[in-house]
């Protein structure tokens, strides 16, 4: 206790001393933080809350398709300047082929309901040609509506996009979907009505994305229908190696209570399907248990990541490592610290955490910015040109962070960018004394990076879509040519 007073005289020492920074900081218009990352172009994306940015080529255009949680409680329909109507948050299209200029062609209306209880936030992309069984004409966007269920839409024309077919009704819930466009195979987060959680996996054969096809249900022992006794954490979302790689890696929880799961795709797919307890557990490779303190939001997995240490030693030059991304979800750091933590699954059976990195506090005193401050994910892409070397992690009101993973065990920051407060960003509040204190910060959500290099960054309080480039030693990390 004597500790924790020492620390919080300590703070607020240093609150009066940077206050008359944070409050410039903090102004509307006021220039963004940086380094080695510079501002390309905006979108302010109608003020809607954005979640999940996937950034799509269409023949030599270059397609930005961005999930949007849902309203507030001051704007729970924000007006489409497009259309003069108001409409519940959903999916944004921006063409984004001239960073420097992107242009808003479409919004398509989601599930009505506000912040995490509506819009549609996760968007993936699959061009027809790619999936088995597509027309090749086709240009095919998965989207999770709330509760809702998910839907597939064609946007080969994506200004004009077309509905194909709804998936699933009735369901508690959706979330990060993950579509593998060269099976078809999809990992969809949902929360079937008759099982246990909120969230857990529906595997579904899209390769036909006119025709549907549900493979199986999939979540924790205890979390299915009819089971008893305490229900495990839910589900965050998957991402798959597909084929080659035969591993699908599971994320669950959120700030708390998280692991990493490891399964078997072959088995997932062609295993005993009907949810007891053992055929659950029939794909699992291992399972790797977190802190109490920490959740499992995105993880993303790098296997046979050269690291150079080990270059000369017999065994283990190469290693398969696993990025995970926890998700801070309270303002003003009233929760333990959610980060980034690096897990060595070499040896799959005993997967072992390696390094972590965060963000400073005391480098921007975020904890008195207001809203949340910590991590929430990272890209997902895999194009060669950051894969296995840079990594680009939201991390709420302290911006996007650029990390140099080429060494997982010692990942270092190289860049940062914090947009600038502007009339569009919403507040946030917590409660002190029985009264709401609310001020106005950044809320870095969620990132995505194309192959030609630029970032993409879209906020939770309604500041809209950056693209960033990089410079500097960041732009070295990634082996780019310099400016």
């Amino acid at each position: 206790m004597t500790g924790r007073v020492f620390i919080a005289l300590g703070l607020c020492g240093f609150l009066a001393g940077s206050g008359a920074a944070l409050a410039q900081q903090q102004a509307v218009g006021a220039q963004p933080e940086a380094s080695n990352m510079k501002l390309v172009g905006t979108s302010d994306l109608q003020a809607r809350s954005a979640y999940q940015p996937t950034i799509h080529q269409q023949g030599d255009r270059w397609i930005a398709y961005i999930g949007h949680h849902g309203g507030t409680d001051d704007i729970p329909d924000p007006v489409n300047p497009m259309t003069g109507k108001k409409e519940p948050n959903g999916t944004s299209i921006v063409d984004v082929t001239d960073p420097a200029h992107p242009k808003y062609l479409r919004h398509i209306p989601g599930q009505e309901g506000k912040y995490e209880s509506g819009g549609a936030q996760m968007v993936r992309v699959c061009d027809g040609k790619s999936l088995p069984k597509g027309d090749p004409s086709a240009v095919y966007m998965l989207r999770a509506v709330g509760s809702e269920g998910h839907e597939i839409w064609n946007v080969a024309d994506p200004a004009n996009p077309v509905l194909v077919t709804h998936i699933g009704e009735g369901l508690k819930d959706t979330h990060k979907n993950f579509w593998e466009c060269d099976t078809g195979i999809a990992y969809l987060v949902s929360g079937a009505p008759d099982w246990r959680t909120r969230r857990m996996t529906q595997v579904y054969d899209l390769s036909d994305p006119a025709h549907p096809q549900k493979i199986r249900d999939f979540g924790l022992p205890g979390q299915e229908p009819g089971a008893t006794g305490a229900v495990p954490t839910e589900l965050h979302g998957p991402i798959s190696t597909g084929p080659s790689g035969n591993r699908v890696y599971f994320g669950y929880g959120t700030n708390k209570g998280g692991f990493l799961q490891i399964v078997d795709r072959e088995k997932l797919l062609n295993g005993p399907r009907e949810p007891t307890a053992d055929n659950l557990r029939y794909p699992e490779v291992s399972r790797m248990a977190m802190s109490a303190f920490n959740g499992a939001h995105t993880v993303f997995p790098m296997p046979g990541m050269p690291i150079a240490e080990f270059a000369r030693d017999k065994d283990g030059a190469k290693r398969d490592i696993i990025m995970i991304v926890d998700e801070a979800i309270l303002n003003e750091c009233a929760e333990p610290r959610q980060m980034v933590w690096f897990a060595d699954v070499t040896v799959e059976k005993t997967p072992m955490m390696i390094s972590s990195y965060t963000v400073p506090e005391a480098s921007g005193n975020f904890c008195a910015r207001g809203g949340r401050f910590g991590a929430h994910s990272s890209n997902e892409s895999m194009a060669p040109v950051y894969y296995k070397k840079l990594a680009f992690i939201a991390f709420f009101n302290a911006g996007v962070r650029a990390l140099d993973i080429r060494d997982p065990y010692h990942p270092k920051e190289v860049g940062y960018f914090i947009p600038q407060v502007t009339d569009k960003t919403d507040k946030r509040c917590v409660t002190i004394d029985g009264k709401d204190r609310c001020k106005v910060a950044i809320q870095t959500n969620n990132v995505e990076t194309d192959e030609r290099g630029y970032v993409y960054i879209v906020d939770r309080a309604n500041t809209g879509l950056h693209i960033l480039e990089l410079t500097g030693e960041a732009r070295a990390a990634a082996g780019l040519p310099q400016d």
